[in-house]
């Protein structure tokens, strides 16, 4: 069967996503992943945006904790990924780098620190 790009994509971000869950399972309980095919047009990117020069990559919303609070979410932009990328291994080695930052961030440590 013939894959799309978008399904590519998305499996790769979901292989990336799986993985950190099970060891981080606790940690990202309630955290929602997202793709979105661009980043939105903003004319200033906050902190919280990932950006390769002036082009987002990805974008973490932290959330607002309580009761009927909105949960952290990662947004990971697929045509900027896919831009830098030369190959499917190039794309899937940097869309585990763009994913292992944004946790990084949200749980407040190295992405070194991340396996």
């Amino acid at each position: 069967m013939s894959r799309t790009k978008a399904e590519i994509f998305d499996d790769l971000v979901l292989d990336t996503v799986e993985g950190l869950e099970r060891q981080y399972s606790k940690e990202l309980a309630g955290v929602e992943f997202a793709v979105e095919d661009v980043p939105p047009d903003l004319n200033v990117y906050d902190s919280d945006v990932l950006e390769d020069g002036s082009v987002p990559l990805a974008r973490l919303l932290p959330g607002r904790p309580g009761r009927h609070g909105v949960p952290p979410r990662i947004v990971v932009y697929r045509r900027p990924l896919e831009f830098r990328a030369g190959d499917r291994d190039d794309l899937a080695e940097l869309v585990r780098d763009v994913v292992v930052e944004q946790v990084a961030n949200l749980l407040g440590m190295s992405p070194d620190d991340i396996q």
